[in-house]
């Protein structure tokens, strides 16, 4: 969800206060948590154990780790640091008296997916779905605000940023720079193909490195799989009710009337005044008359980024959505005409009229099929519920999945040996491996719990078969091992040939004998980008650390992952210029050297705000 935040904080969309507000929510009230003692203050305000815990919970998410595999002591330690770092920085917006509007918080949960069913904002989806993450509705509102306020702050530095021209000169000279050089190339061949391998050299290597061979501890799993997909399938929906509930919208559409709109912004700002603006609008009208794309040009012009890239398209309005002025204007106009300028506290619009739907509805046949999918996804999620429910006490109360199988009609099905790592398919999820391999089904001989996979399906399984780690025998991994020290053989071998060649080249004579008795040349390359793939980008990155030569090449070498000794001569540094850069190439630079800054500047910002504030930690834990 935090995503769709980010997703939707551009654009006019982010300024328009949205006409529809969710008076559901006012009926649910405030999640209640236990109180625990506190883990640390803030200037007087204290995070809770149960905070910490949470975060750190979030936090393990996000990095998708075990919990066995990462030190639980340091995640919480960073956890802490995170929740105080917020803090300090809500506490310093509040002393700013940044606000973020209700509206714009509706907003956001409006067009928040996951709170969607067919593209609709479903109020029931989106309580249960905040349920399920711990929030109540109120605790949800009071996250947005946090996260749009410490968006806000983030924003206010990455725009607020003065590239001087020596700094874009020099990272100009940086970014543009290409470099001259040649290399020799030595790969692994087969130079030691006529050196037998013993079987004492395998039995040695097998003997030391056994270890390296072993096959993992595995089990097999029977399961029962629940996908709301098949539920799909099961439902029918009768002709006569996918009827009725066209006739039953259509009546309630009849005699109402909603609008479409499409538009470009132009916003007054630092380099436009509002006259300029006007004066570039009516520009853009007059392409418009003449024939010109309105979706092209709002691409081209448009202010608000998102609609830009939708053809300026703003969506639809019932009279109340959008601004006022545009709506008066969509009341004149004709389907596909384009309004006058129109100003506004966000700037001067060109409005369009791309749809009018007054005293109209679509046929049958257009809206059958949405119909039938909006009836169905509220009954399939019913009945999902309530077999998901069946299925989580049967997977408790049953021995086996035979009763589970015949309760629900849901097929026993086997999978192939996994290990600890996972396999494919729904076994690549990890919470599922883990309850595999959790000691009430690994010892216990339990079915599982039911494991949700976050795409319509929930899994039960129980241990057909386990497999013991072990190590196999030495006739099994003979060819393996043998094809190891083969190529062990060729990197050494390898390795003494690029020595000799690179002692060659330090001495300044040899080298061509050398070149010419293993069948080598010198590949030249010239004016090669930093970001290059016409060349290895092993070999470009090497290139590019070296330093600058003087008055003579620069020499060194490098082992490429696959084996191949690489002898690099570099020949010339030569430097990019601003001049050189085309307009969007410098506009491109000049970002990011502006966002490198702003980053800067937040930390330092962040630093000195935590350096100022008081924070009492309540038991002793170390700094990161």
């Amino acid at each position: 969800m935090l995503q769709d935040i980010r997703d939707n904080s551009q654009g006019l969309i982010a300024k328009i206060i949205v006409g529809v507000i969710i008076a559901v929510f006012a009926l649910f009230g405030v999640m209640r948590s236990t109180t625990l003692p506190g883990v640390a203050e803030v200037n007087g305000q204290e995070i809770s154990e149960a905070q910490l815990q949470n975060n750190t919970q979030q936090l393990l998410n996000s990095i998708g780790a075990g919990i066995d595999s990462i030190d639980q002591d340091l995640l919480e330690q960073i956890a802490l640091n995170q929740l105080i770092e917020q803090i300090i920085l809500l506490q310093s917006a509040e002393e700013a008296s940044m606000v973020i509007s209700s509206n714009e918080i509706d907003r956001q949960m409006l067009e928040t997916v996951s709170f969607q069913i067919g593209g609709v904002f479903n109020p029931d989806l989106a309580v249960r779905t905040l349920a399920g993450q711990g929030y109540s509705v109120a605790s949800y509102r009071e996250f947005l605000r946090q996260q749009l306020v410490l968006s806000q702050i983030a924003n206010a530095y990455s725009s607020s940023n003065f590239v001087t021209e020596a700094e874009l000169n020099r990272l100009a000279e940086l970014s543009g720079q290409t470099r001259d050089f040649r290399y020799i190339s030595v790969i692994l061949g087969a130079r030691t193909l006529g050196l037998a391998i013993s079987d004492d050299q395998i039995a040695a290597y097998y003997e030391s490195n056994k270890e390296d061979f072993i096959d993992e501890e595995s089990l097999v799993v029977r399961y029962v799989i629940l996908d709301k997909d098949e539920i799909s399938e099961e439902i029918e929906v009768d002709e006569i009710e996918l009827k009725a509930q066209y006739e039953s919208e259509r009546e309630e559409y009849e005699g109402s009337s909603e609008k479409r709109a499409a538009h470009i912004l132009f916003e007054v700002g630092v380099d436009l005044a509002e006259a300029d603006v006007l004066t570039l609008a009516r520009e853009t009208q007059q392409r418009i008359l003449e024939g010109e794309d309105f979706e092209a040009l709002a691409l081209e012009f448009s202010s608000d980024i998102v609609s830009a890239e939708e053809g300026g398209d703003i969506g639809y309005t019932d009279g109340s959505a959008f601004p006022s002025e545009i709506e008066e204007a969509l009341e004149i106009l004709e389907v596909n005409e384009v309004s006058d300028p129109i100003i506004t506290e966000f700037g001067v619009h060109l409005v369009k009229l791309t749809e009018d739907s007054e005293n109209s509805f679509q046929p049958y046949e257009e809206v059958v099929d949405r119909i039938e999918r909006d009836k169905k996804s509220a009954e399939i999620e019913l009945i999902y519920a309530e077999r998901l429910q069946n299925l989580s006490n049967l997977a408790f109360e049953t021995g086996d999945l035979l009763t589970i199988s015949e309760e629900l009609n849901l097929p026993v099905l086997q999978s192939e040996p996994i290990g600890r790592s996972g396999g494919s398919a729904i076994f690549s999820n990890q919470e599922l491996i883990a309850a595999a391999f959790s000691d009430e089904v690994l010892i216990g001989g339990n079915n599982s719990d039911v494991v949700e996979l976050g795409t319509g399906q929930a899994v039960v399984l129980r241990i057909q078969e386990f497999n013991e780690a072990a190590v196999p025998t030495l006739e099994e991994v003979q060819p393996e091992i043998a094809v190891i020290i083969r190529t062990e053989m060729e990197r050494e071998e390898v390795q003494k040939v690029g020595k000799n060649l690179l002692d060659a080249a330090e001495r300044g004579e040899g080298l061509d004998e050398l070149l010419k008795a293993n069948e080598l040349e010198w590949i030249v390359e010239e004016d090669i980008e930093r970001n290059s793939f016409t060349v290895n980008r092993e070999i470009v990155t090497k290139a590019f650390g070296m330093p600058r030569p003087t008055a003579l090449p620069e020499l060194t070498t490098i082992t490429l992952d696959n084996g191949t000794f690489v002898l690099l001569e570099l020949n010339q540094v030569n430097s990019g210029a601003v001049d050189s850069l085309e307009q969007d190439e410098l506009d491109a630079l000049t970002e990011t050297l502006s966002t490198g800054l702003g980053s800067s500047n937040f930390e330092a910002f962040l630093n000195n705000l935590r350096s100022n504030a008081d924070i009492q930690r309540r038991e002793v834990r170390e700094e990161f």
